[in-house]
């Protein structure tokens, strides 16, 4: 900026009203030139800060993966089949926001239902079938007559002893149906071994995926999966996205067999890091002799899934003879002492039957 030089007269009050004048417009220019280059950066930063934000609410599988730098496994960390991909992202981006709220409210029935599922030697997170199946309303009626939070069809009530009659349904009791669908996944796994077959069975009946298999000639999924009515099909996705949502990853649920057997194999070998806390409250005892994971785990009231990640390669183990470190709550430590002989009978003869649900 050039500025003209102006001759002082100190005896002219004109003079000193031209300088006044002159020095004010410089002192105005400078605070706005200063407050504009204020206000750009703070558009710039905020843009920048926007933008974050945007992306971060997006949600999606990015969030379900936060990055790590060591080779520590993570529970959530469980790999998602590259063919549900695509539609567990969609599905997760779409119900987060009503099944975070769900977490809150439900929360009296999630608490029921792992109690119950637990029981029968089930992953808890089981009860995710629920979700999908009714929204965890106990009045939800199907087309095709199915009722209830676990949407039973009549047949299958009569079967597990609900009664229907005399204006009562007691597939829409929420305690009494969960033991009745406990019991029909508990035979399902029995005929499939494979969680997601499961899914699918109790959505499209045992027949159907049977019919399935046989087509695919395969017992995986992902290759059976286009044999399968879209609905069918799509459940077993519905469920495998809930699972994320809730758990914030994936589990043994939401892996085929076969994927679930390698990822055993990976956590065996795999060095577990346990927290400050995990140590305190633990304690582990000596064992020896065919126990199974899936029946201490029932017997004691816990979650399979933290059994096998305080416990890797406990079946396999066992299994060739070997002794073994038995990691467990204190608690369930001393449970499992007083009634560890009546657990490993109950676990040979899980094996004489056939009936490894490990």
């Amino acid at each position: 900026m050039h500025m003209k030089w102006i001759g002082i007269n100190r005896n002219s009050p004109s003079n000193y009203t031209k300088i006044f004048s002159v020095a004010f417009v410089l002192m105005a220019f400078l605070h706005t030139r200063t407050f504009a280059a204020t206000y750009i950066d703070s558009l710039n930063t905020k843009k920048v800060k926007d933008t974050t934000v945007s992306s971060n609410q997006q949600g999606g599988l990015n969030t379900l993966f936060p990055s790590t730098t060591d080779n520590t496994l993570k529970p959530n960390l469980v790999p998602l089949n590259p063919k549900a991909v695509s539609f567990v992202d969609q599905y997760v981006k779409k119900e987060t926001k009503e099944y975070e709220r769900m977490k809150v409210w439900g929360k009296p029935y999630f608490d029921m239902y792992d109690n119950i599922l637990t029981q029968y030697g089930i992953p808890k997170e089981l009860k995710y079938l629920s979700v999908i199946e009714s929204n965890l309303e106990k009045g939800t009626v199907s087309w095709a007559g199915a009722v209830g939070p676990w949407q039973l069809m009549d047949y299958e009530g009569r079967r597990f002893g609900l009664r229907m009659s005399g204006g009562v349904d007691e597939r829409m009791d929420f305690y009494k149906s969960t033991h009745a669908a406990a019991k029909l996944i508990k035979e399902l796994y029995a005929e499939f071994g494979d969680w997601l077959l499961v899914v699918a069975a109790y959505n499209g009946g045992v027949g159907r995926v049977k019919q399935c298999i046989k087509k695919a000639n395969s017992r995986d999924f992902w290759d059976l999966q286009y044999y399968l009515p879209e609905e069918t099909r799509n459940h077993v996705k519905k469920f495998i996205g809930t699972h994320y949502i809730f758990e914030g990853g994936g589990g043994l649920t939401t892996m085929t067999a076969m994927e679930a057997e390698k990822y055993k194999a990976q956590l065996a070998n795999t060095t577990i890091e346990l927290t400050a806390e995990e140590l305190n409250s633990t304690s582990v005892i000596e064992v020896g002799g065919r126990y199974l994971s899936s029946v201490v785990s029932s017997r004691l009231v816990m979650d399979i899934d933290q059994f096998n990640r305080w416990n890797p390669g406990f079946d396999k183990a066992l299994a060739e003879g070997k002794k073994y470190s038995l990691r467990l709550n204190k608690e369930k430590a001393i449970v499992f002492q007083a009634q560890k002989s009546d657990i490993l009978l109950e676990s040979i003869r899980r094996l004489l039957n056939g009936n490894n649900e490990s």
